[in-house]
């Protein structure tokens, strides 16, 4: 069987998306080399991050082009078993679809986007999830969302989990601090976060607590790090981190390529990870791929991803927020052991995992895809 995948996310620096889709397409090439895939890109230099051996189509970049009829003349000239998408399908597409549903933010949190945005969401999600034949979720968590949210059956939501990119492993702390400076001026020991700069990463209550562990402990050298791609939120984030006390302190990298993540991540004394809402948060796993000890939400998917490995609070406490970052600080014992349990954790994610079990789906869909058109094509010969 033929499998489609939209993979139109690599190189458009859409983030999760981008990684998931890369990663995935990555791990069937080494998982099963006779897979036989067609990725579908938006951009031609992104046919470089897609194994050889599958074969690439071009589609648009402008999503109401692509969806609205070009992704589909292309499913119609390569005739797969179906069509892999993340949320959204064509508006008219000629084969069944799997979709990946990472989350149900923009249905609990709209406030969290845009109202153009979360109108886009309810609709085209409702409808793609409607007529899927399976829906796919990185997370216990958001497979019982998407199915609260959209009354469906337990049997067409599966989860999936995402995994770690073997890119992110631990790095010697000093040379990783040599890059980092060179690159993007900024001087160890620092805090860092990961994320878009956008409501949902709670990072202005993360620029507080900083501002409330500098202040109870004034000897503290350390400097916080933002590494995300700006958003229309950024200008509301930069402002709260002018106002600081602390501004000098608070640096933006802007988008960072996995490579300067890597870096990052291993200069880094903790990471932080302050979000409202994540359907996995697989920055934290990639941050205890790397050896570094993590406090993050206590919220939504986050606890069954860190489980045990990392320091939990209330994104919505200050204090807790403020406590779980000098706790990682101040105690070299708890930040080891914690970085210890981390590397423990991430071990057990992996994109070859995730592509052996969204494969398994794609085989178990397929069949019936293709035995429901055999029965079509048959009855329409009885008929005829």
């Amino acid at each position: 069987m033929r499998f489609a995948v939209d993979a139109h996310a690599i190189g458009q620096h859409l983030t999760g998306n981008e990684t998931y889709v890369r990663n995935l397409l990555n791990g069937f090439a080494r998982v099963d080399e006779g897979a036989d895939i067609v990725a579908y890109i938006s951009r031609k230099s992104a046919a470089e991050q897609i194994p050889g051996h599958f074969a690439v189509r071009v589609v648009s970049r402008n999503p109401f082009v692509r969806l609205g009829g070009h992704l589909a003349r292309r499913l119609r000239q390569d005739r797969p078993t179906l069509l892999h998408v993340q949320y959204t399908a064509p508006l008219f597409c000629p084969v069944p679809v799997v979709v990946s549903v990472h989350d149900v933010s923009f249905l609990s949190h709209p406030q969290f986007f845009t109202k153009a945005r979360t109108a886009q969401l309810r609709t085209t999600v409702r409808r793609t999830v409607a007529r899927a034949v399976r829906v796919l979720t990185p997370s216990e968590f958001s497979r019982r969302s998407v199915i609260d949210a959209y009354g469906l059956d337990e049997s067409m939501v599966t989860t999936v989990h995402n995994g770690v990119a073997p890119q992110f492993h631990p790095l010697p702390r000093e040379a990783a601090a040599r890059e980092v400076a060179e690159r993007f001026r900024v001087r160890t020991p620092y805090i860092l976060t990961v994320g878009d700069l956008q409501p949902r990463k709670n990072h202005i209550s993360l620029f507080r607590a900083f501002e409330e562990a500098l202040r109870a402990h004034p000897a503290l050298p350390h400097h916080l790090v933002v590494a995300g791609q700006e958003t229309w939120y950024s200008s509301v984030i930069h402002e709260a981190a002018r106002r600081s006390e602390f501004a000098r302190r608070i640096h933006f990298t802007g988008f960072v390529s996995d490579e300067e993540l890597l870096r990052l991540y291993g200069a880094c004394d903790a990471f932080v990870f302050p979000s409202w809402y994540e359907g996995f948060g697989l920055p934290i796993l990639e941050a205890m791929a790397c050896s570094r000890a993590v406090a993050c939400s206590d919220t939504s998917a986050m606890p069954e991803v860190a489980d045990s490995a990392a320091l939990l609070f209330d994104p919505a406490s200050l204090t807790q927020m403020t406590r779980a970052i000098l706790d990682l600080l101040l105690h070299t014992e708890l930040r080891a052991r914690m970085e210890r349990l981390g590397e423990q954790r991430a071990a057990r994610f992996s994109w070859n995992s995730a592509a052996k079990g969204t494969l398994a789906v794609y085989h178990e869909t397929g069949k019936y895809a293709t035995a429901a058109h055999v029965a079509a094509a048959a009855a329409s010969v009885v008929r005829s």
